[in-house]
C-alpha cells in the first residue's frame, strides 16, 4: 500500500471566480463506511489543502500486464452557499501523484436539502483498464489537408459519442481537453519522456481535425469526439494529474509535423494491450523511455525520422502572446506591465494573490509574490518566474475574468424584460429579441459547458442556432433549435437563477457568522475575514498585510486591533458583529472602487 494526493478546486464561471468555504466529503468508493471519511474546505481561492490517501503499489501502473486496477478510487460529495450541490464519482488517484478534481459550481438562489439538486459526474474507469476497442470503426484512409494555418483555439467543442449519436456536446478550454484526454489515455506515474511523446501526439491528432475542420466538413457543430474508436478518450468533469498539468502546460501549442512542413500530424496511437496498431504504441514508449530514449527518439521510433516539433503562437482568446523571454526579479519592459496590470485584476477575484504597486516598470519582489501565489493557486511550478506556462495561465484567467466582468457591464445596459417577444426565434431571425436571448446564453454559456460562447449580433445564426440546441438537450426541451415560449422561458429562468444565486453566494458570504472570532479560531470565517483584512491592507498603510490560511493568530489579532484602532472601535483584537460590520463595509467599498 502506498500513498496518492487529492487537490480539489471549487471555482465557477469558467475560472473567473473561485468559490471559498465550500465544504467537500471525501471517501473511498469501496467504502460503506461514512465515518471513514475525510471533510475538506476551499480556502479564498477556491482550493483545499492536499489530502493523502490509500493507494495500491506503483508497479501495478508499470506493468502492461497486470490485472488489478493500478489507482484508488474515491468520491467526492460537495456543498457550498449559494450553489447547487455537486457529486463527483470515481476520482482516480495513483501513488505519488496529485488528483487535482476541478469542479465547476452552478450558483442557484433555491434552497434545498443536502443533494436534493445537484450536478453529477461519474468517472469510468481509465482507458488502459476498461479495454475498450479502439480504431474498429470506419475512419479516413488518407490525412486530410490541412485548411487553416494552424492555431490553438480558445475553446473546442467536443461531442460525448461517436459522431451521429444522439449527445450533448461540451466547451472547454484547449489546454483544459489536452489534460483531460492525457489523463484518460495513460498514466501519470509512467517516466516523463513517454508522457511528453503521448501528449505531443494527442495535441497534434486534435489540431489536425481542428484545421482541417474534419467534422464541420461533414456537417457536424463540433470539433471533435470523445468516442476513441474515431477520435481520443475525454471524460466530461474527470480528475487530471498535476504532472500532466504541468506538461500540458508547458507544451501546449507544440505539435508534431513532417519536417519542413506546417501541418498538424494526425498522430494515432494504440495501447498495445488490447488493441495493436502500425502507430505509435502507448505501452510501447514506456519500454522505450526505460531503456533511456528522450522524447523525440520515442515519437521518430514510431512516426520515422522525417518528423520535427512545431509551434504555433497564435493562440487564440488572448491578448498578448509570450515573448519568449522569462520575466524574473530585474527584468523590466511593457511585458511587465502587462503582468502587473493583469495580476491585479485577477486578485480582485482571488484576493490571496497579493496587490501589485509598481511604479517604475521593473519586475520587483511584489510581482515575484504575486506570481508564486498565483502558481500554487493554478497548479504551477511555483519559483516566481514568468515562463510560457505562467504567462499563458495568466492570460487564459485575465480573459475570463475580464469577459464575465464585460457580461456585467452589457446586462447592466440590456433593455430587455426577460418577457417572451410573442413570436417564435429561428435560423435567420433578427432583432433585438434575438440579441437578448444571446445575452441570456451566453452569460449561462459561463456556468454550463454544454453551451459554448456566442456573439451578440442579433442574428440567430448557425452559432446561436447550436447554443440553441445544446440549451435543449441539456434541459429537456423538444431540441429543434426554436426559440417558442417554452424555451424562451427555460433560458431567462435559468439565467435568472445564475444570477441570483451569484448574488445571494456574494451576499451570504459577507454575513456575521454569528458568533466572535478571537485568537485560536479557526475555519472557513477565519479565512473571510482575513482575505477582508488583506484586502483592505492593500489600500490602508495603517492595517499590516497578513497571511490567508484560516488561522486566527497572533498576526490576525494584531491586524484587527490596528483595523478596531484606525476605526474607533474597541480595540480588544476580538471581531464581534461591530466590528466584522465595520470591516465588510470598508471592504465592500474598496470592492467598488476602479483599480
Amino acid at each position: 500500500m502506498e500513498k496518492g494526493f487529492i487537490k480539489v478546486e471549487l471555482l465557477t464561471a469558467r475560472e473567473a471566480v473561485p468559490v471559498s468555504g465550500g465544504n467537500i466529503f471525501v471517501l473511498k468508493s469501496t467504502s460503506v463506511d461514512f465515518d471513514k471519511g475525510q471533510i475538506l474546505t476551499t480556502d479564498s481561492s477556491g482550493v483545499t489543502k492536499i489530502l493523502e490517501v490509500d493507494t495500491p503499489d506503483i508497479q501495478l501502473s508499470e506493468d502492461m500486464n497486470s490485472k488489478q486496477i493500478p489507482y484508488a478510487v474515491y468520491d467526492l460529495y460537495v456543498r457550498a452557499p449559494g450553489y447547487k450541490d455537486a457529486v463527483v464519482e470515481g476520482v482516480q488517484v495513483f501513488p505519488k501523484e496529485v488528483s487535482i478534481q476541478q469542479i465547476e459550481m452552478i450558483p442557484t438562489s433555491k434552497e434545498r436539502e443536502f443533494l436534493e439538486e445537484l450536478e453529477h459526474n461519474y468517472i469510468p474507469p481509465h482507458q488502459l483498464v476498461e479495454k475498450m476497442p479502439r480504431d474498429k470503426v470506419e475512419k479516413p484512409t488518407f490525412q486530410s489537408k490541412v485548411t487553416i494555418k494552424p492555431y490553438i483555439p480558445e475553446y473546442i467543442i467536443v461531442h460525448l459519442g461517436a459522431p451521429s449519436s444522439y449527445a450533448e456536446n461540451v466547451t472547454v478550454r484547449f489546454p483544459e481537453y489536452i489534460k483531460n484526454v492525457a489523463s484518460s489515455e495513460i498514466y501519470p506515474t509512467w517516466p516523463e519522456t513517454a508522457i511528453r511523446a503521448n501528449i505531443y501526439c494527442q495535441i497534434s491528432f486534435t489540431l489536425n481535425r481542428i484545421c482541417t475542420e474534419w467534422y464541420r466538413n461533414k456537417g457536424y457543430n463540433f470539433q471533435i469526439t470523445n468516442s476513441i474508436a474515431y477520435d481520443q478518450c475525454f471524460v466530461k468533469g474527470r480528475n487530471v494529474f498535476q504532472n500532466i498539468s504541468r506538461i500540458v502546460d508547458d507544451i501546449f501549442n507544440e505539435y508534431i509535423t513532417k519536417v519542413g512542413d506546417t501541418e498538424p500530424m494526425l498522430a494515432k496511437y494504440c495501447n498495445d494491450a488490447t488493441v495493436t496498431c502500425k502507430d505509435l504504441s502507448q505501452w510501447g514508449t514506456v519500454e522505450l523511455a526505460n531503456n533511456g530514449h528522450g522524447t523525440m527518439e520515442i515519437l521518430k521510433n514510431y512516426y520515422g525520422e522525417n518528423i520535427e516539433l512545431a509551434k504555433t503562437n497564435d493562440i487564440r482568446g488572448i491578448e498578448e502572446s509570450y515573448g519568449g523571454i522569462p520575466l524574473k526579479l530585474g527584468s523590466t519592459g511593457e511585458d511587465v506591465e502587462t503582468i502587473k496590470r493583469k495580476l491585479n485584476r485577477i486578485s480582485d477575484n482571488y484576493p490571496a494573490i497579493p496587490k501589485i504597486e509598481l511604479v517604475n516598470g521593473e519586475f520587483c519582489a511584489q510581482i515575484e509574490a504575486a506570481v508564486k501565489v498565483f502558481q500554487r493557486i493554478f497548479n504551477l511550478y511555483t519559483d516566481g518566474i514568468v515562463g510560457k506556462s505562467t504567462w499563458y495561465k495568466v492570460s487564459g484567467i485575465y480573459a475570463g475574468v475580464k469577459k464575465l466582468e464585460d457580461l456585467k457591464l452589457e446586462g447592466e445596459k440590456l433593455v430587455g424584460t426577460g418577457a417572451y417577444p410573442g413570436y417564435l426565434l429561428k435560423q435567420g431571425t433578427t432583432g433585438d429579441a434575438v440579441s437578448e436571448m444571446q445575452y441570456y446564453l451566453n452569460v449561462i454559456s459561463q456556468y454550463y459547458k454544454e453551451i459554448h460562447p456566442i456573439s451578440g449580433d442579433c442574428i440567430l445564426g448557425v452559432d446561436t442556432l447550436d447554443a440553441v440546441i445544446q440549451f435543449q438537450k441539456k434541459f429537456g426541451l423538444d431540441v429543434d433549435g426554436i426559440v417558442g415560449r417554452q424555451t424562451w422561458d427555460k433560458i431567462y429562468s435559468v439565467y435568472k437563477d445564475i444570477i441570483s444565486g451569484s448574488n445571494k453566494s456574494e451576499s451570504e458570504g459577507s454575513q456575521y457568522p454569528g458568533y466572535s472570532l478571537e485568537e485560536g479560531a479557526r475555519g472557513n470565517n477565519v479565512t473571510k475575514l482575513q482575505t477582508y483584512l488583506s484586502t483592505i491592507a492593500d489600500k490602508d498603510t495603517a492595517i499590516k498585510k497578513i497571511n490567508i490560511d484560516g488561522i486566527f493568530g497572533k498576526a490576525t489579532k494584531q491586524a484587527v486591533i490596528d483595523f478596531q484602532k484606525h476605526f474607533g472601535l474597541s480595540p480588544d483584537g476580538i471581531v464581534g458583529p461591530i466590528t466584522w460590520d465595520k470591516i465588510v463595509q470598508i471592504y465592500e467599498e474598496l470592492l467598488t472602487q476602479v483599480i
